[in-house]
């Protein structure tokens, strides 16, 4: 039965003045398998102690299960913007869970683990696609005075999922083969593109913009030589070169990148198209979503390893303290979102933000006289923060642009956070890791030394969080800047 109704996306019109019972279920798809394929994005890091013991790989090829995925998202998310002004909604969900699903059977019945890493790179294409779909449907079917209460749900989905996946993959690892991970996914994906496939609607309008050729391979080298050098750092078994050579070709092809999108969407024919920045309220909302990105990936690199190397506790132990951080920054979210759809963005990022600053400032004192239950409860405040600063960002980056551009600021938005992320742990890997050494080298033992270099990486948190609380002074709600 048809219940898609509405244009595709990227073509500006009329966003309808409600939400239908049609439009409700296909979000609600949506949502579902975005889900799926951001529990996966986690899930795998437990396994990979039985994957290299299974199919005999060093821990440094395993870890490519990880980075593979990782870079493959990279490169993918730049090019939904010109893929979902070509396609269907409808042809876009099939794609994207389609290779999803090929993927995840690859997975489970690989051979190798040259099979393994293929599988993983294809599941990462169609996860590409699927979140940069799901904020640009939302955002044609929504109507503006509810469009928190949904992002607040996206954001649910995005924090949820990745807190869960160890836990659910840690359980299926108890029952037998890693492959099991994949073997339960797999099921749920064919529901959610059968279901999709019967709600989305056929046709569609769509713009026939050209693929540039040069664009495609400057992505590669831009974003992926960028994300794959950033994910470098603190890498003591890469070769010397490796580092520079991977940022400085990452910068050149990101520049390069950038003066061919400039000279393209003259002509309405970009890959990304970049008058998204044009939009004042869109560029200090997804300046500071980059920033909370790198503070939250940062902060979840940094925290499992300072209490399994500084405090002795196990995974599993560390995995449970984390677990209600996880829990109230994805139950909190749709709350959130309703919250800004009455009072706006400012009023819950100003103090969220100002309490993530505090956060920072106390994980900079740890002393090994901290009680776990200190540990457990600040990172739960910061999470319930965070809440409140990615519900409103969400909704009030695409909120800022005009129809035409949400498929392309959706892309942004993606991109944005891979790299952020990437930049995060790069930053707080490279700070603690040096002022650890440092500390070792006068004599400091393992714990204390990991103690004093974290005390440096979570300052350094704290002063590039500084930006984040100025920019959220600027936000506001984007119905007050673009009708």
């Amino acid at each position: 039965m048809r219940t898609d109704t509405d244009t595709e996306p990227g073509v500006s019109r009329d966003v309808p003045s409600r939400l239908s019972r049609g439009n409700r279920s296909i979000i609600g798809v949506l949502l579902v398998a975005a889900f799926v394929v951001i529990l996966n994005e986690t899930a795998m890091n437990v396994a990979l102690t039985r994957i290299m013991l299974d199919l005999r790989v060093t821990e440094r090829t395993a870890q490519w299960l990880t980075t593979g995925f990782m870079l493959t998202m990279a490169v993918v998310i730049p090019v939904t913007g010109w893929l979902l002004d070509r396609i269907t909604r409808r042809a876009a969900f099939g794609l994207a869970m389609s290779l999803f699903s090929v993927g995840t059977l690859v997975c489970a019945v690989a051979p190798t683990f040259g099979v393994l890493l293929a599988g993983r790179v294809v599941q990462a294409s169609g996860t590409a696609v699927m979140m940069p779909l799901l904020m640009t449907t939302v955002m044609n079917l929504v109507p503006a005075r509810s469009r928190g209460t949904v992002m607040g749900n996206i954001s649910m989905v995005i924090s949820v999922a990745p807190a869960v996946g160890p836990t659910l993959s840690g359980l299926l690892l108890q029952l037998g083969s890693w492959r099991f991970i994949f073997a339960a996914v797999l099921p749920v994906a064919l529901a959610m593109l059968a279901a999709g496939l019967r709600l989305l609607a056929h046709g569609g309008r769509t713009r026939s913009t050209p693929l540039d050729a040069a664009s495609v391979p400057l992505t590669v080298l831009g974003f992926g030589g960028l994300v794959y050098g950033l994910s470098l750092v603190g890498d003591a078994h890469a070769p010397a070169w490796a580092l520079p050579a991977a940022l400085g070709a990452g910068a050149l092809g990101l520049g390069a990148f950038v003066a061919r999108q400039l000279s393209l969407q003259k002509r309405d024919a970009a890959l990304l198209d970049l008058r998204t920045f044009r939009y004042p309220i869109f560029t200090v909302a997804l300046a500071m979503m980059a920033l909370a990105m790198m503070a939250l990936f940062g902060t979840i690199i940094t925290l499992p390893l300072l209490l399994q190397r500084a405090y002795g506790m196990e995974p599993v132990q560390v995995g449970l303290l984390m677990l209600p951080g996880g829990i109230m920054m994805g139950v909190l979210s749709p709350a959130v979102g309703r919250l800004y759809d009455r009072t706006g963005p400012k009023t819950l990022v100003v103090p969220a933000s100002i309490v993530v600053m505090a956060c920072f400032a106390f994980l900079s004192l740890l002393t090994h006289d901290t009680p776990w239950w200190q540990l457990m409860a600040v990172h739960a405040v910061m999470s319930t923060a965070f809440a409140f600063v990615f519900t409103p960002l969400f909704t009030v980056s695409l909120g800022a642009l005009p129809g035409r551009l949400y498929s392309h600021g959706s892309a942004m938005v993606g991109t944005i956070q891979q790299v952020a992320g990437a930049a995060g742990t790069a930053l707080f890997v490279t700070v603690l890791a040096a002022r650890s050494a440092q500390a070792a080298a006068v004599g400091a033992a393992p714990a204390d030394a990991l103690l004093a270099g974290s005390h440096w990486a979570f300052l350094g948190a704290g002063a590039v969080w500084t930006a984040a609380v100025v920019a959220a002074w600027f936000l506001r709600k984007p119905a007050d800047v673009v009708e």
